[in-house]
């Protein structure tokens, strides 16, 4: 369930604080090749950008890049089932900043490591919630 949630693109701003809408730009469903288009707000800045699917193993690992962007960004996704039928889930985001954004790289890892430990949180909570309900 935790895998099929959060690689579903259409459910990036359930969890995403800073993802505000996404986009299919190729057909449903996901699969290599597959395109979306995000719109974030990140630091006080909209970012719009495109990730291209360039590694998916359902309910294992998914792996993003930007087409299209402000810079080159990678985001990767993994999941593992622990022996008590619950997911570990991690989530890692590699770029590389240019312009005055090198300027400010490690300031910018630093509030990406907390978003993605919040973005971890908040989608936990969110998945928490929907399986209480159906209990």
């Amino acid at each position: 369930m935790v895998a099929d949630y959060a690689a579903n693109p259409d459910n990036a701003p359930s969890w995403y604080a800073n993802i505000k809408s996404a986009e299919w730009k190729s057909p449903p469903p996901l699969r290599i090749g597959s395109r979306v288009a995000f719109i974030a707000h990140f630091l006080g800045k909209r970012l719009a950008y495109t990730y291209e699917v360039a590694e998916y193993i359902p309910r294992e690992r998914l792996v993003m890049r930007t087409a299209e962007g402000p810079f080159p960004m990678e985001t990767t996704y993994t999941w593992e089932a622990s022996v008590l039928g619950d997911t570990r889930m991690t989530l890692r985001n590699r770029g590389n900043p240019s312009g005055f954004s090198r300027w400010v790289a490690g300031f910018i890892a630093a509030a990406m490591r907390r978003a993605n430990r919040s973005d971890l949180t908040r989608l936990k909570a969110l998945l928490e919630k929907q399986q209480a309900k159906q209990a």
